[in-house]
C-alpha cells in the first residue's frame, strides 16, 4: 500500500499584482477610443438623430474625457444639421459613450450629403481615429426642375385628346402604368436592376422622374426603372407627344418607345409584335437621338428595321425639354422633334416580314445602364442620372 502525503499550503491572494497601476512594474494597457460612421435616410417631415458611438477598449478604471465638434462637408450647419461641440465624459469602467447630432427634415431630392464629427484632446485614453462621417441620404420626392424648353400644342385640328398623363399626382398612376422589375439584362446585356422603388421612380411638381443610380442591388451594380402601359393603355394610330429632358453620360440609354400589345401571345413575341422607338439616346452623345421601327414575322426569328436620327446644332438633350412626337396612320409613321419631322417610314417601304403597325401598342419609358449599344459606364459617368417626363399625350 502506498501512503500519499497531503500537504496543505496556505492560499495566497493576489493584491498588488492586480492593481491597475504600475506599482509592480507592469504598465496597464492604454484605452483607445474608436468612433464609427453613421448613415441614415433623411426624413422628409421629421428631424433625424444621428448617434455617433465612441467605443472604449480596454475599459479604464478612471473616467475618460474627449473633446468633440462637428464640421461641414457638403452638408451645411444650420441648414442640414445642428452643429454640436463640447466635452464627452465616459465614466470609469465605461465601455462606450455617444454624441447625438440632429439632421433637419427635408424632402428635397439631391445627392447624398456629409458632415464630420471630429474628436480631440482625450484624457486617460488615446484616439484610434479622430473623425467620423455622417452621411445624409436625400431620397425625398421633391426636386426643383427647370421647365425651359420646347412645348407642344395642347390641341390639333381634327383630333381629340384620347389619353394623357400630366404626372400631376403624388405617386405614379398604377391604373395606367406597371413597374417592370428585374436585372437579367433584358436581352441587351444591360447592367441595371429595374425596381419599383421611389429611389428610381417618383413624381415631383408635375413631372415623372426615372432615376438611374450607381448602387448594388443583388448582383447588379446599378438600379433604374422601366414603366409600361401594357394591357392598360394601348393605342393604334394618332399623334403622340412626349415632352422630356434626357440623361447623359457614357453607358446611359434612355428610351421612350412602344411594343405591340400582342407580344405575350404565341407566335407574336419580339420582333413579330412590332417595336416603335419614338426616342432613344446613347448617353455618350447627348446631342443625337434616334427613331426606329422594328418588325418581324409570326413564328419566326426574322427581324428587320428602319430608322433615322437627329442631332442638335448646339447644346444637348440634357439641357432643356424637347418634345418627341409621332404621327401614325394607316400608311406611314412620321417622327418629329419639336414639331420638326426627322424621319418618315411608309408601310410600302416595309416589304419584308409581316406588317404589325395596325394593331394596339403600349408605351415603355425606361433608362437602361449599359448594354450592347451604349456600352458600360466609365469613370466619366456621373450618377445619379435622370430622365424627366413632363407629359405624354395621345390625340386621335
Amino acid at each position: 500500500m502506498r501512503i500519499i502525503a497531503l500537504i496543505a499550503f496556505p492560499l495566497l491572494l493576489c493584491t498588488d499584482c492586480c492593481k491597475p497601476d504600475n506599482s509592480n512594474g507592469i504598465t496597464p494597457a492604454v484605452s483607445s477610443l474608436t468612433v464609427g460612421n453613421v448613415t441614415h435616410v433623411r426624413d422628409p417631415k421629421d428631424a433625424t438623430t444621428y448617434r455617433f458611438v465612441i467605443d472604449v477598449y480596454p475599459v479604464n478604471s478612471s473616467a475618460i474625457t474627449v473633446n468633440y465638434t462637428t464640421n461641414n462637408g457638403t452638408a451645411v450647419s444650420g441648414t442640414d444639421y445642428n452643429s454640436v461641440s463640447g466635452t464627452l465624459t465616459i465614466p470609469a469602467k465605461g465601455y462606450s459613450g455617444y454624441i447625438d447630432v440632429i439632421v433637419t427634415a427635408d424632402s428635397l431630392r439631391r445627392d447624398d450629403q456629409t458632415f464630420t464629427l471630429d474628436l480631440s484632446s482625450p484624457v486617460n485614453a488615446k484616439l484610434s481615429n479622430t473623425q467620423a462621417t455622417g452621411t445624409i441620404q436625400n431620397t425625398g420626392t421633391y426636386m426643383p426642375i427647370d421647365n425651359a424648353g420646347y412645348t407642344s400644342a395642347s390641341s390639333y385640328s381634327g383630333m381629340t385628346l384620347a389619353w394623357s398623363d400630366e404626372f400631376n399626382g403624388k405617386t405614379l398612376n398604377t391604373s395606367s402604368w406597371t413597374y417592370e422589375t428585374g436585372g437579367s439584362g433584358w436581352g441587351n446585356n444591360e447592367l441595371e436592376y429595374y425596381t419599383n422603388s421611389v429611389k428610381n421612380t417618383f413624381l415631383t411638381g408635375g413631372y415623372l422622374v426615372i432615376e438611374a443610380r450607381k448602387e448594388t442591388y443583388g448582383t447588379n451594380s446599378y438600379t433604374s426603372a422601366r414603366l409600361k402601359t401594357q394591357d392598360k393603355k394601348t393605342f393604334t394610330y394618332g399623334r403622340i407627344d412626349i415632352r422630356a429632358k434626357l440623361p447623359k453620360g457614357q453607358g446611359l440609354w434612355p428610351a421612350l418607345w412602344m411594343l405591340g400589345n400582342n407580344i405575350s401571345q404565341s407566335g407574336y413575341g419580339w420582333p413579330a409584335c412590332g417595336e416603335i422607338d419614338i426616342m432613344e439616346l446613347v448617353g455618350n452623345n447627348s446631342q443625337r437621338v434616334y427613331s426606329t421601327v422594328h418588325w418581324g414575322q409570326e413564328n419566326s426569328s426574322f427581324h428587320d428595321s428602319k430608322g433615322g436620327n437627329y442631332s442638335l446644332s448646339t447644346g444637348s438633350f440634357n439641357d432643356t425639354f424637347h418634345v418627341f412626337s409621332m404621327q401614325w396612320d394607316t400608311s406611314k409613321m412620321v417622327f418629329l422633334i419639336d414639331d420638326y419631322p426627322i424621319f418618315t417610314v411608309n408601310k410600302s417601304d416595309m416589304t419584308t416580314g409581316t406588317y404589325p403597325f395596325d394593331k394596339p401598342f403600349f408605351f415603355i419609358f425606361n433608362v437602361a445602364v449599359g448594354g450592347n449599344w451604349p456600352g458600360s459606364p466609365n469613370s466619366s459617368t456621373i450618377f445619379p442620372q435622370r430622365m424627366i417626363v413632363d407629359y405624354v399625350r395621345v390625340y386621335q
